[in-house]
């Protein structure tokens, strides 16, 4: 599945360990603190359980939207869609 990973979270210190997960798990920095990247269902739990336990639940978020290949290709982008010294060639790939 397609899964973005979308979080807003204040510390640095969670807010690195929770991108370091995201990479872990190979998927790919879009913005700051956007990833996407094709994951296993059993990695979607996994990327779950592991940054739950890193986050403050009371001042932190974490959104994780699973995707279908099919619905992923309907996603459009307008403007500066990604940062280009972020994107790299894997995401542009998932575009294609």
């Amino acid at each position: 599945m397609m899964l973005w990973a979308i979080y807003d979270i204040s510390d640095n210190k969670r807010r690195s360990k929770v991108a370091k997960l995201c990479k872990k798990y190979g998927l790919y920095r879009v913005q700051l603190s956007v990833f996407l990247g094709t994951i296993e269902p059993n990695q979607f739990d996994e990327l779950y359980l592991a940054s739950q336990q890193v986050i403050d639940e009371s001042t932190d978020r974490v959104y994780l939207f699973p995707m279908t290949k099919k619905s992923f290709k309907q996603v459009r982008t307008l403007g500066k869609a990604f940062d280009k010294k972020l994107v790299t060639d894997q995401v542009r790939n998932l575009f294609l």
